[in-house]
């Protein structure tokens, strides 16, 4: 369901003493479901309930920087296990179903020597915070001054403050737990699914004066982002006749062993921006001998008129946009990086400018075994590759791709994981 800014700002109006409901007791308007199934999250009897499968997020619609968040929880098992996050980003972390985000713990039945049941909060993906406590293995994590949480059953009651960089996390009408200087501290307030059911209720917030900062700059484009893969199955995807085998679901990504067979989306897709995370999995293909590739997108030659090659680790894969082969985009270890469009970029056929333009303009792989994130543009014929937070392929013209069709995720011979597939139309 989408959610209109007239909705969104509804919602968390304010009343007269400044506070505003985040839920309505009714729907999860004003809310996103950012990376989960469609039954993980659902409103009922007053609360927001949480499956806890798969692990994910559902977020606020907007953003916010100083505040008051007031909300009551309660886990049905005796080791329940879920969180709060602020100052969020809109999207995961690469590769991981958790975002960047500074995040109060909502958990029960475990203590340990390095974290409890009882609120810490700590820096999470890529955020830092200095704790008000030193923790015992110099962690960027508060641990609680004293046990307040209630067991499975019943409801226990968060007062988190963020204001200026600072939060603090009152349990059940006592400040327990904080951190100062914390980064970032403007974004999006996420309830987190991970691993048992859990329940929300009485959500309300309370925006604090704020002068105009520099964190006011750090929102990202990433409203309006849908899952393509729900974390827990197929749904939505035809897995290759045949091959049903090659690909599973493992945790939160898809997982396929490369021996065939690709998969696709079952809906059709125009104009859309696609987030996809990658990582190569298990043994390469071997030693091969691969050309190097000019910018112009021709291979390079020797003095003597022989193709100058390089010895690599073979791995590839690919993307395909539209329900098209052609317009691929690559996923390898060639020299000249992930995001070439090799149908378009070996046509001889195709304008000098065409060939040159689906080459990357840099190799922006990370390492492999470790995470990649795709951001994959299309507008009319026109297609922007951003891999890793550098554009690789910049506004490039494909002749003659169809305006509609299907994505794919392309079976080449190696093993591959993907995570956090998210669209926008």
């Amino acid at each position: 369901m989408s959610i209109t800014l007239t909705t969104c700002l509804t919602l968390a109006a304010a009343t007269g003493d400044g506070w505003g409901d985040l839920f309505n007791g009714e729907t999860l308007a004003g809310w996103v479901n950012v990376n989960g199934a469609a039954t993980t999250w659902r409103a009922e009897d007053g609360m927001i309930r949480c499956t806890g499968k798969p692990t994910c997020l559902l977020r606020t619609a907007r953003m916010y920087e100083d505040f008051i968040l007031e909300l009551e929880w309660m886990h049905h098992e005796e080791k329940g296990n879920a969180g709060v996050f602020v100052w969020s980003d809109a999207l995961p972390a690469p590769g991981v179903p958790f975002s960047k985000a500074i995040e109060v713990q909502v958990m029960i039945g475990t203590e340990t020597e390095n974290y409890t049941s009882e609120g810490d909060i700590f820096s999470i993906w890529g955020a830092t915070m200095t704790p008000d406590r030193p923790h015992p293995g110099g962690w960027s994590r508060c641990l609680p001054s004293e046990a307040r949480t209630k067991g499975a059953g019943e409801w226990n009651q968060y007062t988190i403050t963020c204001k200026d960089g600072h939060i603090s996390l009152a349990v059940n009408g006592k400040v327990v737990s904080g951190g100062y200087d914390c980064n970032p501290r403007r974004g999006y307030i996420c309830l987190e699914s991970e691993g048992t059911p859990v329940d929300f209720r009485n959500l309300r917030i309370k925006e604090l004066p704020e002068e105009p900062s520099p964190w006011a700059a750090n929102a990202n484009d990433a409203e309006g982002f849908r899952p393509l893969f729900n974390g827990l199955d197929f749904t939505g995807w035809k897995k290759p006749e045949g091959h049903e085998d090659n690909w599973s679901v493992q945790g939160t990504s898809i997982a396929h062993n490369g021996n065939g067979g690709d998969l696709w989306t079952s809906n059709s897709y125009d104009d859309f921006d696609l987030i996809v995370d990658w990582k190569w999995t298990g043994e390469s293909q071997g030693q091969m001998e691969r050309p190097v590739i000019h910018p112009d997108g021709n291979n390079a030659t020797n003095e003597d008129g022989t193709p100058k090659m390089v010895t690599i680790e073979e791995r590839d894969s690919g993307i395909y946009l539209r329900g098209n082969t052609k317009s691929q985009v690559n996923l390898w270890c060639w020299p000249v990086g992930s995001g070439e469009v090799w149908g378009y970029r070996t046509d001889t056929t195709q304008p000098p400018e065409v060939r040159a333009a689906v080459t990357p303009k840099v190799a922006a792989d990370a390492k492999v075994g470790q995470w990649n994130r795709y951001f994959i543009r299309m507008r009319g014929e026109y297609l922007t590759v951003v891999l890793n937070g550098i554009t690789v392929i910049d506004h490039a013209h494909l002749p003659g791709v169809p305006a509609s069709g299907p994505i794919g995720l392309q079976s080449h011979g190696s093993g591959i994981a993907f995570s956090n597939i998210l669209i926008r139309r």
